[in-house]
């Protein structure tokens, strides 16, 4: 079987190795311009004053550290968006924060996320003495018999992943599934919670989220505790919810969503990764011939949108934003419209500023992340084994420009 080209007969082939003729993804968008950030943490091109307003005081927001009379747990993995999120190059990195997912694979082959013993998330932080109750970090349960780390993700571009239609990834699903069955993906199906109707999930390693909004909005329960109009129950530690009686901020802690919202304009208008120096043309073509790119597309372009930095513009995440079976590379978690084997294509963008790579971080550098790689990234991954020493230095290198 030939390996998966990124990109429709329509499309130039500079726009395979992110060249910024490139305006055209593989769903046949084509977008009014190439979207290109001068450095990391700089605001989205013709963002206007006052979206630049918002998103500035969304900053503020995100590094904002929380207590517990002000929302704060009782249990949580971080007191602010920032405490996962703090590493250079820019506010919206990462620092490699692991966190615990676990669940219960059941011999009828169900899955339990174990709600009633703290699952399906371990969040290990705490606010500690409160009245008479003593708020502990909690614990993987031994009826667990799932257990995966969950490495936080940088925050750049995702604004431009927001905008982009639901047609267009389902229309790159019909794409593969047409011309490369063999490693086509799915996408997620899930719940939007502001429309009450189905959507493509796109954010999270399992692609659980639609939209960025509600994206937030779990972590600011998950990760920090803070309950919201989306998420208005709070997490009871390790299942227990007798312990909230003495949660010290009661009831739901951003009731009109105001902080999600500040949170949601930071991230909506933060731009992209900005791209190298071009590597070299050989690493390009390698990146395509050996099928690294059935995946990770280049090329996307937003929908129609009001907000100009938004609005029909192409962008190079090299991802499809897709399900795909990863065979044992996933982590075993059923979660949303994802199952066990299903991992969502993780983008390419930046890559060379991350210390820690795949879903649980084991990997510490790109080449052994495409090593590790299963399921339908199999066969990729076994070409590139095959590659000559200077073959695999040159796709790394264009790798690293991402």
């Amino acid at each position: 079987m030939r390996p998966l080209f990124i990109c429709a007969a329509a499309a130039a082939l500079s726009a395979c190795s992110g060249s910024s003729a490139d305006l055209t993804d593989l769903a046949g968008n084509t977008g009014k311009r190439e979207v290109v950030t001068a450095k990391y943490g700089d605001a989205l091109p013709l963002t206007s004053a006052a979206e630049l307003q918002r998103h500035k005081d969304g900053e503020q927001e995100f590094i904002r550290n929380r207590t517990g009379a002000q929302g704060l747990g009782p249990v949580m993995t971080g007191i602010a968006c920032f405490a996962c999120h703090d590493a250079p190059p820019a506010t919206g990195g990462t620092n490699q924060r692991i966190e615990t997912r676990f669940g219960r694979r059941n011999p009828d082959g169900s899955f339990d996320e174990l709600i009633s013993l703290g699952g399906p998330m371990a969040q290990d932080e705490a606010i500690g003495k409160v009245n008479a109750t003593t708020y502990v970090p909690e614990k993987v349960p031994p009826e667990a018999n799932v257990v995966t780390g969950r490495r936080t993700t940088p925050l750049f571009g995702l604004g431009l992943v927001d905008a982009t239609p639901d047609a267009t990834f389902i229309a790159i699903a019909a794409w593969q599934l047409a011309h490369e069955g063999a490693t086509a993906g799915r996408p997620a199906m899930v719940h939007d919670l502001v429309t009450g109707k189905t959507a493509v999930g796109r954010f999270g390693w399992k692609a659980v989220h639609p939209t960025l909004l509600q994206f937030n909005a779990d972590a600011f329960v998950n990760e920090m505790g803070i309950t919201n109009p989306l998420f208005p129950q709070e997490n009871c530690p390790q299942g227990n919810c007798a312990l909230l009686a003495d949660n010290p901020s009661p009831g739901v802690n951003d009731p009109d969503g105001t902080a999600l919202n500040l949170v949601t304009d930071f991230t909506r208008f933060l731009g992209p990764p900005p791209r190298k120096t071009a590597g070299p043309a050989d690493g390009a073509a390698t990146f395509k011939s050996i099928g690294c790119g059935a995946c990770h597309l280049a090329t996307l372009v937003t929908g129609t949108v009001p907000e100009p930095a938004l609005d029909q513009v192409a962008y190079h995440p090299y991802s499809d934003f897709l399900l795909h079976d990863m065979g044992t590379l996933a982590d075993g978690i059923d979660q949303g419209d994802a199952k066990g084997n299903e991992m969502r294509t993780q983008p390419l963008w930046g890559v060379a500023q991350q210390t820690r790579l795949l879903h649980d971080g084991r990997a510490r550098n790109v080449s052994e992340a495409i090593l590790m790689h299963d399921g339908q990234g199999k066969a990729a991954r076994d070409r590139f084994s095959a590659l000559s020493d200077p073959e695999k230095t040159a796709l790394l290198a264009f790798i690293a420009t991402l």
